[in-house]
């Protein structure tokens, strides 16, 4: 029994079907590589590609008993049946418009194997964030920086007092603004924090935060205003904020270098935010780097005290961060195992879609797996040959699941950062129809010759997966190009004619759309129009399907911190947000011996 009060009862947030963390462990990974549907639905459909084979990929894909009740259900209520409504009473088959038995049963599963994510504050009340230290915090950020704050003092008091020996700093990997060090550094909490981040500017703005703030002070800076005043009037505005200009501006009016030198030139930009370290009061010291392992010596050796020689023994950090991108989650998980120093994690991650593959690509063809002529999955193709040691999996349970591991190519991690429970009506109603905008102009752009189709086996084989595109990925828009389909293609076009970073498409699109008419436009909607249905079904069957996806993957860091068992004392995942605040709300914790 583990001797950490914060500690939930179970390792991983399971549904209560399963008796054990090991049972759970081992049906989602069978069910993840042997479901060819869910195989399909995460990581084999590519909007662009919807319309440009027939029947099409609704047809040729979701299975034929399926179709009837996904296509009479109206979006909402689809996504209720798939999370919401109560399956335990059901009567597959019925009565007309009764779900089949077989997607009742797939519907289970996901719900089944996706963890539970319901929420339980740390504390039944928690300090309210100052106005001082809240400041740039939209609602969201609020309540994620509130909890999880409150949830690391918590267990960082926890560890303290098993360990009897209290931890010295906590490392933010990707502290962004840092509104989760600031929180931490201010009363109560008062922890010494090491924000590391790679964007310069990110950092500018989090000390600029911080003097607001009351944690720094600006630093102060004596000059000859008299002079100082005199070189700006003959100055143009403009360069005002320019040091050299104004120096060269100062030597035109015979400034010499011993009155030059008594006049601080920098911008309000330039100056440095100062820290006062006092007994009992927080402190925050940052790190410029851009992390590429889980090794920190560098980001020790600018810590204070440290410039000389790093002694990791007199250091205890716990390496935290809410919503730390793709790999950034791996090293903060990993920092643990590499580290003397580091005797602690909880790490939040997110943006899945930025993680990168270890395993390579698959030794055998998946199902619904369709040949490509680029770009349309591309990047799939590339993110899967770098074989990142750093990427995902990171648990040898799930990298060498059934002697081949278990992959995740970016189509399926980028659904995996959707929050399908959170859709509203309106919102889905808005990304179900840009979708369709895309789909119907890339079906135009393969009927006017913009791109191109081939067969990869016998022409007389019509499946889908029989024949790829190399649709146009265009991007995003501006908002007024959504407000129809006519609006959408002439804002494409426009984009793919003058943009220079699509100069490739520049004299084919003006050659092969240049002339298409409204008419036109409006026969391919009214074509199209029914079968936006199709679409949005399949991709509200993608996004409720890629809750397993997230399972996946927070459970193979859960693995890789469990797999380390010579090192890690406990490890477990529990919630620290409310989903309809922050859907990315599962944190990975691990406690060194």
């Amino acid at each position: 029994m583990s001797t950490f009060q914060t500690r939930p009862e179970r390792d991983l947030p399971y549904s209560d079907e399963f008796s054990s963390s090991e049972e759970y462990v081992e049906r989602l990974l069978h069910f993840t590589t042997n479901s060819d549907l869910f195989r399909f639905l995460c990581g084999g459909v590519h909007i662009l590609d919807f319309f440009t084979t027939e029947p099409g990929v609704f047809s040729a894909a979701v299975p034929k008993e399926w179709q009837a009740f996904l296509l009479e259900n109206e979006p909402m209520a689809l996504l209720d049946f798939l999370m919401r409504d109560d399956l335990s009473s059901s009567s597959p088959n019925s009565g007309p418009g009764s779900p089949p038995e077989s997607l009742v049963q797939y519907v289970k599963d996901i719900r089944k194997l996706s963890l539970r994510r319901s929420f339980q504050p740390s504390k039944p009340k928690l300090p309210v964030l100052p106005r001082s230290v809240a400041l740039g915090m939209k609602t969201k950020k609020v309540h994620e920086v509130t909890h999880f704050a409150g949830y690391i003092d918590r267990l960082a008091e926890d560890i303290a007092e098993t360990r009897g020996k209290d931890l010295t700093h906590f490392v933010d990997f990707g502290s962004g603004q840092n509104y989760l060090g600031r929180t931490l550094a201010s009363p109560p909490y008062n922890k010494h924090i090491v924000a590391v981040e790679s964007k310069e500017a990110n950092m500018a703005g989090a000390k600029d935060l911080d003097i607001l703030s009351g944690l720094a002070e600006k630093e102060k800076r004596v000059r000859n205003k008299k002079l100082y005043h005199r070189i700006l009037e003959a100055t143009d505005l403009s360069k005002h904020n320019d040091e050299e200009a104004l120096k060269q501006v100062a030597r035109e009016l015979g400034v010499t270098d011993e009155e030059l030198a008594t006049i601080d030139l920098r911008s309000r930009k330039e100056m440095q935010a100062t820290y006062t370290v006092e007994e009992g009061k927080g402190t925050i010291e940052y790190v410029v780097g851009r992390l590429e392992h889980a090794d920190l010596t560098g980001v020790l050796s600018q810590l204070r005290g440290c410039e000389e020689e790093v002694d990791q023994d007199k250091l205890a950090m716990m390496a935290v961060s809410i919503h730390s991108c793709g790999n950034l989650s791996h090293y903060g998980i990993r920092s643990m195992v590499l580290n003397p120093c580091i005797h602690a994690v909880a790490i939040v991650g997110c943006c899945y879609n930025l993680m990168t593959e270890k395993l390579g690509p698959p030794t055998f063809k998946p199902p619904f797996s369709r040949p490509s002529l680029q770009p349309i999955n591309a990047r799939v193709a590339r993110e899967a040959e770098k074989r990142d040691p750093q990427g995902f999996p990171m648990s040898e349970r799930v990298s060498t699941y059934n002697d081949d591991g278990i992959r995740l190519n970016i189509t399926a991690r980028m659904m995996a950062c959707q929050a399908p429970q959170n859709w509203t009506e309106q919102e889905s109603s808005g990304f179900f129809t840009r979708h369709f905008y895309r789909a119907v102009l890339q079906k135009m752009f393969l009927d006017r010759g913009v791109i191109s189709r081939i067969h990869h086996g016998e022409e007389t084989d019509k499946s889908p997966f029989n024949t790829s595109t190399n649709p146009v990925v265009i991007g995003s828009l501006r908002k007024q190009c959504y407000t129809s389909l006519a609006a959408y293609v002439r804002g494409a076009i426009a984009k793919l004619t003058t943009n220079s970073e699509f100069s490739q498409y520049n004299e084919v699109i003006a050659e092969k759309m240049g002339n298409i008419t409204d008419e036109e436009i409006a026969r391919y909607e009214d074509e199209f129009r029914d079968r936006k249905r199709e679409l949005s079904a399949v991709w509200s069957l993608m996004a409720f399907s890629a809750c397993v996806v997230e399972s996946l993957i927070v459970t193979d860091r859960w693995l890789f911190l469990r797999e380390h068992s010579d090192i890690v004392k406990d490890c477990w995942v529990e919630t620290v947000f409310d989903y309809r605040e922050s859907p990315r709300n599962l944190v990975v914790v691990g406690i060194k011996r």
